[in-house]
This record gives C-alpha cells, structure tokens and sequence, in this order.
C-alpha cells in the first residue's frame, strides 16, 4: 500500500487512541481535550515523537523502511500550520501507524502508542 494511504489511516487511528488516553485520564471538557489532543497529534508533536524514536533506536528495520517512505511522499498538499519538512515527518509517523494497525500487528501498535505517550517528547527534535 503507497505510504499516503497508510498515513490517512495512520492519522485516523492515532486521532482514536489519543483521544481514549484523554478520556481515560478524566479530560472530559472539549477546549481541554482539543488542547491536550494537540501535544500528540500536532504535525509539530508527531515530528518530535517520531526524532525521539530515531534517537532511541526504537524502531525496527521494516518500521524504519516504512517511515522513509511515508517521509519521502509527496502528497501534492502545502502544510497550513507548519513547514513542509515538519508535515513531511509527521505523515511519515502516521505511515507507520497506518502499516502497524492494516498489518494487524496490535501488540507492536500498542508498544507504539505507549511510547508517544511517555513525557519525554518535549524536548525539539532535530533531522529525522
């Protein structure tokens, strides 16, 4: 499947899980969840998340592959909110998301998410 379908799906899925995680830690007010939601689902965050896993070794070599691909797509689209080279490694994040889910590999996805979802995603990333 071409990377920009695995990250529209990717970017589906990751939205759901986040938004559980909020739900689950007693985020219930919508200004607060929407605000919340934002330090994971950003183009800005994902990019971040996604160096933090290059950083840590994270990913396996087929994770890597499909990340590189997704980073490399072009999707005909300019970013609003970000520049392209941020947008292009926050597509590639949701690539991977999309390929774990699609491939039913759930025990990888949840080792996934739950990385995202450590606190140490704040410091700036750098090149991925």
């Amino acid at each position: 499947m071409n990377s920009l379908a695995l990250a529209y799906m990717g970017d589906a899925i990751y939205e759901v899980y986040i938004r559980r995680y909020l739900l689950e830690n007693g985020k219930v007010k919508p200004n607060q969840l929407h605000r919340e939601a934002t330090h994971y689902v950003s183009a800005k965050a994902q990019a971040r998340i996604l160096y933090n896993m290059f950083e840590s070794n994270f990913l396996s070599e087929e994770e890597l592959a499909v990340v590189k691909r997704g980073r490399n797509a072009k999707s005909g689209t300019i970013p609003k909110n970000t520049d392209v080279q941020t947008y292009r490694h926050s597509t590639a994040f949701e690539a991977l998301i999309g390929m774990l889910f699609l491939t039913g590999k759930e025990e990888r996805l949840a080792e996934v998410i739950e990385f995202c979802l450590q606190p140490n995603h704040d410091k700036k990333g750098g090149d991925v």
